[in-house]
């Protein structure tokens, strides 16, 4: 038998190779050719730019000063070149699986450059205005996705996050209407938001109804009942009942007075905070927590949870109620927050564009997060476009959000997949 001596030094041994099988390369694959048809879509934007100067406006209503110019097709050009780079980088997989996110990222930004620079080329386009209708078209969305996150994470499918927000909104005009304070309205928002959870949960939680049905039944009875007490009182006595008082902007010293950023981020509303602070929340207590790890066990195999001693019930009834108070406030924004005074189905489906934030950014807080900042610079970006006159209808910019949410669920950009058991009643044996 051969010794070994004390002092010998195995040697190291190969890295194992990462073998990309047949599933993973057709999803490559897939994805690349995705990534490269926008990625040629705004080097064909760059190329066609009119020569001249995009202006770009820093900060809302001032025309005289604060704006950006820059050479429109140069820039574009640059843009969509690193566009085209990003995407080839990803199909040869020259970078990592792990930051194809990022890629996907740099892509978006480089292909909304060149499509801005190609739309204000020779114009001043109003972009502080742009950042800041995103932010107020999106605050209702991300309240509502992340609703949808805390129910659909614990296993039950929330579709009544319309129905909450039009309950929220037509609650806080008439209390901010009658007491004159926007902190009992937003508390009245959230109280009615959870009124309407509780009913979610109940039957789908306790009496097992189907709860996409339930979630629709939810949505009309919203809207019938919003709808007839806004004829019944509202109409008649508008003066005092819905006159509700919008909440003032509140600029936070020192980070309000950051160029560009400050006045978008840091001038608003105490509703805009408690976003802010709800997406962060969120977050923290679904991944950091352990009632946040029960709710996902509860949501993903409810019968294990329940062997090692979680109440699944209970879990699901606190995720829906707490969820409620978030679409609660969603809907307050609509009133107390933006327009002023309550209309009847003045939500206008956002509800459920909230419910595909959730979907597209795949259940969690932040991806939900970015997803509805996408659809409110869609929205916003398609009437600033109707400002300066671009020839490309608006009509097409509101499809690309649902267009980018059906290219994620039929798994064009990698697996979606909701918690295994949303939607499935659990009964206890």
């Amino acid at each position: 038998m051969s010794e070994t001596t004390p002092d010998a030094v195995p040697e190291a041994a190969p890295k194992a190779q990462v073998i990309e099988g047949p599933a993973e390369r057709t999803r490559r694959l897939r994805v690349g050719g995705l990534m490269m048809v926008f990625a040629l879509i705004g080097l064909l934007l760059a190329v066609f730019t009119k020569s001249g100067k995009a202006t770009f406006q820093l900060v809302s209503g001032d025309l005289q000063h604060n704006l950006l110019g820059l050479p429109a097709q140069a820039v574009g050009l640059i843009l969509a070149i690193i566009g085209v780079g990003t995407a080839v980088a990803y199909a040869l997989r020259r970078v990592p699986q792990r930051y194809a996110g990022w890629l996907a990222a740099v892509l978006g930004i480089c292909f909304i450059g060149a499509f801005l620079c190609w739309a204000a080329a020779g114009k001043t386009f109003p972009l502080a205005n742009q950042f800041q209708g995103t932010l107020n078209f999106a605050t209702p969305l991300i309240l509502g996705a992340l609703a949808g996150v805390m129910c659909e994470r614990a296993g039950v499918i929330n579709i009544a996050i319309e129905g909450q927000f039009l309950v929220g909104a037509f609650t806080a005009a008439v209390v901010s209407s009658t007491t004159h304070s926007g902190v009992l309205a937003l508390i009245a928002a959230a109280a009615t938001g959870v009124v309407m959870a509780a009913l979610l949960a109940v039957f789908s939680i306790k009496y097992l109804v189907n709860q996409v049905v339930l979630g629709v039944v939810l949505v009309v009875f919203a809207t019938g009942i919003t709808g007839f007490l806004f004829d019944r009182f509202l109409a008649d006595d508008a003066e005092k009942l819905n006159t509700p008082k919008v909440l003032s902007a509140i600029k936070i010293p020192g980070l309000g007075d950051i160029p560009f950023i400050g006045p978008i981020l840091f001038n608003q509303t105490i509703l805009v905070y408690l976003t802010y602070l709800a997406v962060a929340v969120v977050t923290f207590v679904l991944f950091q927590t352990r009632w946040g790890l029960r709710i996902r066990a509860v949501g993903e195999h409810p019968k294990a949870a329940d062997t090692v001693g979680i109440k699944v019930k209970r879990i699901r009834y606190s995720a829906v109620l707490t969820a409620g108070i978030l679409a609660g406030l969603g809907g307050a924004f609509f009133t107390v927050g933006y327009a002023g005074s309550f209309s009847k189905e003045m939500t206008a489906g956002n509800g459920f564009i909230a419910l595909a934030a959730l979907i597209m950014g795949r259940w969690h807080p932040i991806g939900a997060t970015v997803a509805a900042l996408f659809f409110g610079f869609a929205t916003q970006l398609q009437s600033q476009l109707q400002i300066i006159q671009t020839p490309i209808p608006g009509e097409l910019l509101l499809m690309a959000p649902y267009l980018a949410t059906i290219i994620a669920v039929a798994g064009l950009v990698g697996r979606v997949r909701a918690p295994k058991a949303d939607g499935e009643p659990y009964v206890t044996e």
